[in-house]
């Protein structure tokens, strides 16, 4: 089903979701939210009160948690009174639902019939629903594996549109599912989802431009999410793709510049970083580039500033001062220099994946064996200030930080914290 409906019987009738019945809406909760892939600004960086500098004792308090959840990659999203989260359920049923942020009890819970299976050397990362929502105030956008994008009413679930781009655009299904997180703006939604890079209006789900089309498959289905970026004085819609790196207007879907980014079977998987009017990648089992973006009147070109063997892999990095932090496909973490290209330190081991929220000087980073790192950002040294089990299951899902909340999606639980700082 695709547009709007404005009769909500011939909605329900239509729509392939089933909607349980909402609670009395939820009183707000105070603070900032966390509304879409990597935080409020989509590059990891968290507002609100600065971070204690232990993870110990009374520093860090359970406030709920909910078990017994189908497994799901998505972050958990947080706007003012709820926190969303989404599980696939027995390999065929794609679930949303909305928890009350300062209890966990369910306040609505919606289902459709979706799933899809990855290919064989992948399936020990799952069949389930992998990219995370974004939530604009008003509406969640849910991204289901068969290449779906739903738009939801964020208070009660209801169903507001639906786009399957298998159907829309004759394209392949995904082989790993629509894993790239939508992106916000305005009026708009961005996608890269339907073998190419797409904006939709956000009220009907129409399809605005289509452009940086591919054969899908096995190496389409993009895994990077979409950034928004100003580069020489042009908003552009920054999109990282399975085999290059590009600048797309975001009104007219115009490429603007592109750029091969050499990667081992297409996978660039994690979402760069601006910086100036320069973009870092880094792809798996390749390597770290610093692309500058140049501009001559209307025409932009990319130039390569600098390449370093350093080997990023799924773990989308953050940028501190002119240095790049970055978790490696071989576990560890390190620190590169933005000017130079070069590694000031590199960790040992700390784990097979990170998701990294910073804040000031220091980072964040919850692992996927549910062990929480505070570390302090600075080019000396890897400074692992304090670490902390925080999850019994595994936690391949991102972080989500809220002034002095957060939130950690396990594959199978959603647990909320606060922080205590004395």
């Amino acid at each position: 089903m695709h547009g709007c409906r404005l009769i909500s019987l011939v909605l329900a009738l239509l729509t392939a979701s089933t909607v349980q019945a909402a609670a009395p809406e939820p009183q707000p909760a105070t603070g900032v939210t966390w509304d879409q892939w990597r935080g409020p600004t989509r590059d990891g960086r968290a507002p609100g009160s600065d971070w204690p500098d232990t993870l110990q004792g009374d520093a860090l308090q359970p406030l709920w948690r909910v078990a017994q959840l189908a497994p799901s990659y998505s972050g958990p999203i947080v706007s003012e009174s709820l926190v969303f989260t989404t599980e696939t359920k027995d390999k065929s049923t794609e679930i949303v639902s909305a928890l009350d942020r300062q209890t966990g009890k369910v306040r609505w819970r919606v289902e459709w019939p979706g799933a899809i299976s990855v290919p064989f050397f992948a399936k020990a990362n799952g069949d389930w629903i992998r990219a995370t929502p974004a939530y604009d105030g008003e509406f969640l956008y849910v991204a289901g594996m068969r290449d779906v994008l739903v738009c939801l009413e964020a208070d009660s679930g209801r169903e507001v549109w639906r786009v399957d781009f298998i159907k829309e655009l004759g394209s392949p299904a995904p082989d790993f599912g629509f894993v790239s997180s939508p992106l916000v703006d305005g009026d708009a939604v961005y996608v890269q989802a339907g073998a190419s890079a797409l904006r939709l209006d956000k009220t009907s789900g129409k399809i605005v431009w289509r452009t940086l089309e591919d054969a899908g498959g096995l190496f389409g289905s993009a895994f990077s999410s979409p950034v928004l970026a100003e580069l020489h004085g042009q908003r552009q819609l920054v999109v990282q793709t399975r085999q290059k790196l590009a600048g797309v207007d975001p009104e007219t879907g115009e490429v603007l510049w592109s750029q091969i980014v050499p990667s081992f079977r297409g996978m660039n998987i994690l979402t760069p970083a601006v910086v100036g009017d320069a973009i870092f990648t880094s792809s798996y089992q390749n390597k770290s580039w610093l692309y500058n973006i140049e501009r001559e009147q209307d025409t932009f070109t990319v130039a390569e500033a600098w390449n370093n063997k350093a080997q990023g892999y799924m773990s989308s990095p953050v940028v501190v001062n002119g240095y790049v932090y970055l978790h490696l496909g071989n576990e560890r973490f390190t620190c590169i220099d933005l000017k130079t290209g070069q590694r000031t330190w590199t960790s040992t081991p700390q784990g097979k994946y990170a998701s990294l929220v910073v804040q000031g000087d220091r980072i964040l980073a919850l692992n996927e064996q549910g062990t929480l790192l505070l570390i302090r950002a600075t080019p000396e040294k890897f400074d692992l200030l304090d670490s902390r089990k925080v999850a019994e299951g595994d936690t391949w899902a991102h972080l989500a930080i809220v002034g002095e909340e957060f939130y950690i999606r396990e594959l199978d639980a959603l647990s909320a914290f606060r922080w205590r700082k004395d």
